[in-house]
């Protein structure tokens, strides 16, 4: 509990006590005449207690009255008891605020749990980063660090910055991260990220980008910002809350009036004793009426089920998001870095009027300035062969491939629609896996051969969204039909579209979006630069954390931090329970409610039941609520 909390709880505790010793005494001295000794004695303790624990109730519902909101729940609740007061019901309209208190307190302990369930995970902000300047190395913090300076990570020590390394080998606890336990080995040449603790070796990393293009930094901004983002639901209950607000408040004051003066009329206006039992009666209408179960528990389910995702490594930057995902019945996935791992080889090199070594040679030197995955493992097939080509002018032609100028000769690497696009006569060869093709002053030099290898749990992953919810999966690719064919047939996609541009699978997203079931979702799961505009038109979008590019990851609504596609049915299992918690909050409530508020204005109710039709549910509600951070895998 935080100081504030405890302090509270003492409260709570006090005015219990007190307001217990004001039972005892009105029941073994009951008071004849609230104004005589024994009836000032218990106004005494009663008011003692009230003001103890409900001053603050008050003077929130005076100030926010000031400022021109009246009909919020501490206006209810302080109106209510104080009537409850005024009328002589002492103990009543003080254990009406005990109980309400308990309820906040509720509240405050439920929404820290799922708040520190956040920072935990998201407690990777370092504090320090020791860089390498002038023979010395210096602690400073990490937004005073800029790309290419060298850093070193001693054991122990939370990685501050991304980069890569560049002497030294150790293993790293990505938990905070990922949601995974499992240690990650880095060596010389291997990529890091921030946030990630460096448990043995000694490392220096080169900076590859500023602090404020970071991991951390990203995914701070990210959490920061997920509570801005209000469900649907959250949104109709707070419009809902300010409507109702009033009109039971003004219903209310009919019930405390018109029915009396309806009898006093009758008497002929000589009788007005019955009057107390409706003002009664309204003011325990008053307390039920408090729509503080709706108000509090739904905002705190979806802020629950963040929090409950953020321990497995899923980062959901907002609950409209998470409703979203709960609809969901239809799943459109890029390829290459979401199903397959995206770790590229060359598996063989078919060269054309020149030698192997010189092939791969010039798509190596072509590719040298791209960091697609395609392009880093030709790099890495020419390093293996100990070829070294230097290309000038490199020039990306988005959804086809490079051009370069190598050795002074201009040199096309890409797709076979490059080749078609330059009316260069190439075999269009069909092989399992991606076939790059190479061309050099015109003419057809070869191609190579690029096989990905499918992420082991991507066909169980397919497999548990259509038995969630009977999710059609889609997968997009710009890749040729028989490597796309090879991958949907093992993962058990449903259908695929082959050889897209960028532009193509945001026309095939929006074609799907059209078809899918109503008031249904569509989600798209990507990780590419490539895959920005489609994650950013489908109704949630669903990013590849560790691997994706800062596009993707930029654009999607939900970033899957350990890159696990066996992450996505967990993140839709939470969305599911999440939106069913919420679901089952507000018929509580509202059923509650309206049956109470029914027997009240019959005189079947009293204040105690009303207290449980506001607190009691409110806290059932609460409880009910902290569930949705308890998710298993």
């Amino acid at each position: 509990m935080s100081k504030k909390q405890k302090k509270m709880l003492l409260r709570i505790i006090i005015s219990a006590v007190v307001w217990a010793a004001g039972l005892v005494i009105s029941h073994l001295f009951p008071a004849e005449d609230r104004f005589g000794i024994m009836g000032i004695v218990q106004f005494v303790i009663f008011t003692a207690a009230y003001l103890t624990i409900g001053w603050d109730i008050v003077w929130k519902a005076i100030r926010n009255i000031a400022h021109g909101q009246i009909f919020d729940e501490n206006f209810l609740m302080s109106i209510a008891s104080i009537g409850a007061m005024v009328i002589g019901d002492y103990s009543e309209g003080t254990a009406v605020m005990i109980f309400y208190q308990v309820g906040e307190l509720f509240q405050s302990v439920a929404v820290g749990k799922s708040r520190r369930s956040i920072t935990e995970m998201v407690d990777i902000n370092p504090e320090y980063a020791n860089v390498e300047r002038g023979g010395e190395v210096a602690e400073v913090s990490p937004e005073e660090i800029s790309a290419g300076e060298i850093i070193v990570i001693r054991p122990g020590e939370r990685i501050p910055l991304d980069g890569r390394v560049i002497s030294g080998s150790s293993e790293l606890n990505t938990a905070a991260l990922t949601g995974e336990s499992a240690l990650r080995g880095v060596h010389e040449g291997d990529e890091v990220i921030s946030g990630c603790i460096n448990t043995n070796g000694l490392l220096r990393v080169e900076v590859s980008r500023p602090y404020a293009d970071s991991t951390v930094a990203r995914i701070l901004e990210l959490v920061e910002n997920s509570s801005e983002n209000k469900a649907k639901t959250e949104n109709f209950i707070t419009k809902f809350a300010r409507i109702y607000t009033p009109i039971v408040v003004f219903s209310a004051v009919a019930l405390a009036v018109i029915p009396g003066l309806i009898s006093a009329a009758v008497s002929g206006w000589t009788d007005f004793s019955g009057w107390s039992e409706w003002v009664y009666r309204a003011l325990t209408f008053l307390v039920v009426s408090c729509p503080c179960a709706l108000v509090i528990s739904v905002p705190l389910s979806y802020f629950g089920g963040i929090g409950g995702a953020s321990r497995h490594g899923i980062m959901i930057k907002g609950a409209n998001y998470l409703e979203q995902l709960a609809k969901a019945q239809t799943f459109v996935f890029d390829k290459t870095g979401t199903l397959t791992k995206g770790s590229f080889s060359v598996t063989e090199a078919v060269p054309e009027d020149i030698t192997a070594d010189e092939l791969v040679g010039i798509c190596a030197a072509a590719e040298s300035y791209s960091t697609h995955p395609i392009a880093q493992s030709i790099i890495a097939e020419a390093q293996k062969r100990s070829l070294t080509v230097s290309a000038e002018d490199a020039e990306e032609i988005a959804g086809y491939g490079v051009k370069a100028q190598v050795g002074g000769k201009t040199v096309l690497v890409g797709n076979y629609r490059l080749m078609e696009r330059d009316n260069i006569p190439a075999p269009a060869v069909e092989l399992p896996g991606t076939v790059v093709y190479c061309a050099v002053e015109g003419r057809f030099a070869g191609y190579l051969v690029i096989s990905d290898e499918m992420k082991s749990g991507a066909p169980a992953a397919i497999a548990e969204l259509k038995a969630l919810c009977g999710a059609k999966t889609v997968m997009l690719t710009g890749d040729r039909k028989s490597a796309a064919e090879a991958v949907v047939k093992a993962a058990g996609i449903d259908e695929y579209h082959a050889e897209l541009l960028p532009d193509g699978k945001v026309a095939q997203v929006e074609a799907i979006c059209k078809a899918r079931p109503q008031k249904s979702a569509l989600a798209f799961v990507g990780d590419g630069m490539n895959d920005a505009p489609a994650l950013a038109r489908a109704d949630v979008g669903i990013a590849m954390g560790a691997m994706g590019s800062d596009a993707a990851i930029e654009a999607a609504d939900i970033v899957l931090m350990n890159d696990n596609i066996e992450s996505l049915p967990l993140a839709v299992r939470i969305s599911r329970k999440t939106h069913r918690i919420v679901m089952q909050n507000i018929i509580l409530a509202i059923g509650v409610k309206v049956l109470i508020l029914i027997l009240t204005a019959f005189g079947i109710g009293n204040m105690w039941l009303a207290v449980f039709g506001d607190v009691g549910v409110a806290v059932i509600a609460i409880l009910n609520a902290m569930r949705a951070m308890r998710i298993k895998k």
